[in-house]
């Protein structure tokens, strides 16, 4: 009998299925899907209308649905919503009818991960979808690929086994990217016997960033002695050359997508050991944007191959943005995002990108995540406040707001929507008002006018289609 590996992989045969083009649940014939993580150009950024008057009682509620643990954003493809998240025991992929909330397929499998500071112990990357493929990495590593109409598990690697990967503060949490046939994937595994990484001398093995065959799950390449953080890598072009660039535990990395060849390594990360680098990467032209809260803030780089020029970077005092986990999003020659690392000194902040310099900043609406489209922000707070800001350099200019937390009141007047919406949770709780509890850590996602919120135990679906009423 051959010795067991120490990877667990299945390549299971490819079904006929395959070849078939995915049936097309939607029914609305505008907008874009939401297929991973920030959206079509993995920038938070959506080319959708939406409706900017709410009324007395907000954007409709269409349907909602309890959620598991897990900080997952949802992804939609196709009519489908995929969420992510734990119950019990179970880490679970779970496909529903994006327009009605309707259960479609549900996907299993057992997890035993515990966080070390007692944070949720669910998975953090969003469900990545190609085609007929959805891909999920788990909390604990548990990379998968999975078809998209029924469920089917096409195959599995074990990253925490195969690469050695000492658990992370939080463990795995980037989303991994898509670059013709390959699937990339932050891993960040260390040599055998490597300490805990609360020791603080954890090393790298050269599988910082592992390049999968998204078809069969075999490694094509692997790069850098990094270890992974939790923003997720973007691939762009620049000057006609591809480019990949990951916000690793140390800093950024600059690589070539189709084969991992390292371009540069700019060091970025604080000083002290329990310091997360989370914010994805924000690349403009031949400029990539970083920023973290634990330490050095924010710093523009320009970039050419081989090398990155540091254009600024944040002062020890007065910083210009720090984003603790929520990316910052670039439009018309600024940044915006949420600065601070705590609740209670986060600030909405618009920054000019080439120079560093705070155009205005907002107190008060703690830590929140953002979403661009038709030329506002959707701004979540991490208690369930939904805010519709202008996306001006000129002022904080605040257009609707609507309270989805536990505090806030019933709408006043007609609950019919309420109502509506009741009838299609999976829960079936009659009647009852939809809420957000603390975390909602998860950014809006907008596809095809219906936007989805996640919170600590929910999940609801708003309509925002500018015919919506």
């Amino acid at each position: 009998m051959k010795r067991i590996l120490a990877f667990f992989l299945v390549a299971l045969t490819v079904s006929p299925a395959l070849a078939e083009s995915v049936p097309d649940l939607r029914t609305r014939t505008t907008g874009d899907d939401w297929e991973t993580f920030l959206g079509p150009r993995t920038d938070g950024r959506s080319a959708e209308k939406i409706r900017t008057d709410w009324g007395k009682n907000g954007p409709r509620v269409v349907w909602f649905r309890k959620a598991g643990e897990g900080y997952s954003a949802p992804s939609t493809s196709r009519g489908r919503l995929f969420l992510f998240d734990r119950v019990g025991n179970e880490a679970r992929l779970t496909a529903l009818n994006s327009e009605t909330g309707e259960e479609l397929w549900q996907a299993t499998y057992p997890t035993t991960y515990e966080d070390y500071f007692n944070y949720s112990n669910g998975p953090r990357a969003t469900p990545l979808v190609e085609n007929e493929r959805v891909f999920i990495l788990g909390v604990d590593g548990r990379l998968r690929a999975h078809h998209v109409v029924d469920g089917k598990l096409l195959w599995e690697v074990d990253t925490e086994k195969t690469y050695g990967v000492v658990q992370n503060f939080f463990g795995a949490g980037s989303t991994p990217v898509i670059e013709d046939d390959l699937l990339i994937v932050p891993i960040g595994g260390s040599p055998p016997k490597s300490p805990k990484i609360l020791a603080g001398t954890v090393e790298g093995n050269g599988t910082g960033l592992v390049a999968f065959d998204k078809a069969t799950g075999k490694e094509r390449w692997r790069a850098t002695d990094e270890l992974a953080s939790y923003a997720s890598p973007v691939l762009t072009t620049i000057d006609g050359r591809r480019w990949g660039f990951a916000f690793m535990r140390g800093g950024l990395v600059g690589f070539n997508p189709a084969n991992g060849k390292v371009d540069f390594q700019f060091p970025w990360r604080a000083k002290k050991l329990e310091s997360v680098n989370a914010a994805t990467p924000v690349v403009v032209d031949n400029h990539v944007f970083i920023t973290e809260s634990y330490g050095p803030g924010s710093a523009l780089l320009r970039v050419a191959p081989g090398q990155a020029d540091l254009v600024w970077k944040d002062p020890p005092r007065g910083k210009a943005m720090e984003s603790h986990w929520a990316t910052p999003i670039y439009h018309e020659g600024y940044v915006y995002g949420s600065s601070g690392e705590s609740s209670g000194n986060a600030r909405l902040q618009a920054v000019e990108l080439k120079t560093g310099k705070i155009a205005w900043s907002e107190p008060g609406l703690r830590r929140s995540t953002l979403l661009y489209a038709d030329g506002h922000f959707l701004v979540l707070s991490e208690y369930g406040q939904l805010y519709l800001v202008k996306a001006s350099p000129d002022a904080y200019t605040l257009v609707a707001e609507h309270d989805f937390g536990v505090n806030a009141q019933k709408p006043a007047g007609d609950d019919s929507a309420v109502q509506s919406a009741a009838k299609t949770t999976v829960d079936a709780r009659p009647a009852e008002r939809p809420t957000l509890k603390f975390p909602a850590w998860n950014a809006p996602v907008l596809s095809h006018g219906y936007v989805y919120l996640r919170g600590k135990d929910q999940l609801i679906c708003l309509d925002l289609a500018p015919t919506a009423k």
